[in-house]
C-alpha cells in the first residue's frame, strides 16, 4: 500500500475556511480565507481597499 502524497503546506492548509463578503461600494462578491481575515483585499470590481475582518456573516437556518 502506497501513502498519498500531499503538496508541502497541506496540513496547515486543510482547515482553512472560505467566506464570502460583499464590497460595500459597488456589492461584488469576494471570497476571502479564514487566514486573510487580517489583511486587505481589493475588489476586483470597483478596485476599492476592504477590510474583511469587518465582513458581516448572514446565517441562514
Amino acid at each position: 500500500m502506497t501513502q498519498k502524497a500531499h503538496c508541502p503546506g497541506f496540513e496547515q492548509n486543510k482547515t482553512l475556511k472560505a467566506i464570502v463578503c460583499k464590497c460595500p461600494a459597488c456589492g461584488k462578491e469576494i471570497e476571502v480565507f479564514s487566514d486573510e481575515l487580517d489583511r486587505f483585499k481589493k475588489c476586483s470590481g470597483c478596485g476599492r481597499e476592504i477590510d474583511p475582518g469587518q465582513c458581516r456573516i448572514d446565517g441562514k437556518a
